[in-house]
């Protein structure tokens, strides 16, 4: 890769040089039949990578107006959804529905744990929900959640599964044809944004659509929307010689890049990668006295979220990082200068993390806290090792 850092925060992440290439391909008119093929394509990978029986948008916004989207397009003011939060973009959610005149309740999990399933259980048995959202893997705290319990339990209550994939999508599972348990069980909306792991620079916003989450838009009938109402798009995505909105034609070229990179690879294939690298980050960087805020067991395979040893001051750590060209993030709300946040998913190498571990055993030295380096290394490669 071409780039001059490496970029390990939860997102954007790295970008390898085949994708660059393609966003700086020459910029054509939105309707030219050589960018409406590109297009055509990038919208058909996207379907066989979530694997849906509905319709698939790829559109210029972020992974916030996805979620704008499959919010809007699915429950109607004075309706009621419940909220299964793991962490601060779960708690986005309220503020999303909230200016839709959505009705909200809460389920929220102490940080760095999952929301228990006999509370959502307890939740949906009490009331009459039109949806719930849930965060695949939060952001802020590196708690993934556990689909395979939940959907059941939404499921069998009659509600629709809104699934925020911004931080898994191409990374953990998200397959919009696979049943729960029980016929029928399935995830109803994915949404997700480019720059995670995907792979691909910030600025598409992606959303499915199962044929159930498009028959409540249907319902709905008319919405307090129009940029994100799924029925001005659809006819694009059918034919994107069609004319809505204009489309960012060069990051257009760099996603359908990216999903031909995450297509190539085999999707169990980059499942199993993100495991591996997100067990071996967290397994190394214990060897320093930097302990995961997720336990193992609900830990997501794309970021975690570290304390640090006693002593360590944030941003000298972060700046000392940054010096040897390693750029990790910040903690968020009650974590700020406790915790740093560091990615290991899309075009993420082995050979990056090896070389990030030093330098963050590098830069713990520096700072006076012993950090044993060789069996942090040593510690990664053997979980990956058994992992893979």
């Amino acid at each position: 890769m071409r780039n001059e850092e490496m970029l390990l925060i939860p997102g954007p992440t790295p970008v390898v040089d085949s994708i660059y290439d393609a966003m700086a391909s020459e910029t054509r008119g939105h309707t030219d039949p050589r960018f409406v093929e590109i297009y055509k394509r990038s919208i058909e990978r996207t379907r066989e990578m979530l694997k849906t029986d509905g319709e698939v948008f790829v559109i210029a916004g972020s992974g916030t107006i996805g979620m704008e989207m499959a919010l809007v397009n699915t429950v109607g003011a004075g309706e009621r959804i419940l909220v299964i939060s793991h962490g601060y973009f779960g708690d986005r959610f309220i503020q999303l529905g909230k200016a839709f005149g959505i009705e909200i309740d809460v389920l929220q999990a102490e940080w760095g744990k999952r929301v228990a399933l006999e509370e959502v259980e307890r939740q949906l048995s009490e009331h009459t929900y039109k949806a719930v959202t849930i965060t695949h893997a939060d952001t802020s705290t590196g708690v993934a959640a556990d689909l395979e319990g939940l959907v059941p339990i939404v499921k069998k209550h009659g509600a629709l599964v809104i699934l925020d994939g911004v931080c898994a999508t191409a990374a953990m599972e998200e397959d919009m044809s696979k049943e729960y348990g029980e016929a029928g069980y399935k995830i109803d909306v994915v949404l997700t944004g480019s720059q995670k792991a995907i792979g691909v620079p910030p600025g598409l916003a992606i959303v499915a659509f199962n044929q159930t989450a498009l028959e409540a838009r249907k319902q709905l009938g008319r919405i307090p929307a129009y940029y994100s109402d799924i029925e001005n798009w659809i006819p694009i995505m059918h034919d994107p010689s069609k004319y809505f909105a204009t489309p960012p034609v060069n990051l257009i070229y760099a996603y359908d890049e990216g999903m031909r990179l995450v297509l190539e690879e085999g999707l169990e294939k980059r499942y199993a990668r993100h495991t591996a690298f997100g067990r071996g980050v967290r397994a190394a960087l214990r060897e320093y006295g930097m302990i995961p805020l997720a336990d193992e067991e609900v830990a997501a395979s794309t970021l975690s979220c570290f304390h640090y040893p006693e002593g360590v001051i944030d941003a000298d750590f972060r700046a000392a990082l940054a010096k040897e060209g390693l750029i990790v993030a910040g903690s968020l709300a009650h974590l700020a200068g406790k915790a740093f946040r560091m990615g290991h998913m899309g075009n993420t190498t082995e050979e990056m993390l090896i070389s990030a571990i030093k330098k963050i055993g590098g830069a713990l030295n520096a700072v006076g806290h012993e950090a044993p380096i060789e069996q942090a290394i040593n510690r990664f490669k053997a979980e990956v090792e058994a992992t893979v």
